[in-house]
């Protein structure tokens, strides 16, 4: 099964974590789906996702939250999306 290597934006954190393709796949559409209409918070970015996805993806990805988080910081790292530089919590918008 072919996977995608997850990597991290924070300095001093050289961890790769592997996902099948298909779960990035679903769950990258999903999160750039998220932000089509500009910023949103972090704290919404589950939540956003779980409503684009099928019950059946969602049976299939496992831990919804862990899957959001990884596949969000890949695409920092790859510059697809980026953190808003604002006071209070965290913002997230597509580049």
């Amino acid at each position: 099964m072919d996977k995608v290597a997850c990597r991290t934006p924070a300095e001093g954190r050289d961890g790769v974590t592997n996902i099948p393709v298909w779960k990035f796949d679903a769950v990258r559409a999903a999160i750039l789906g998220a932000l089509e209409n500009g910023p949103i918070l972090y704290k919404d970015l589950n939540a956003a996702v779980q409503s684009r996805l099928d019950d059946q993806t969602l049976a299939d990805l496992g831990k919804l939250g862990w899957h959001v988080v990884t596949v969000k910081l890949e695409l920092e790292v790859r510059g697809e999306i980026e953190r808003l530089a604002v006071k209070g919590p965290q913002q997230i918008r597509a580049v």
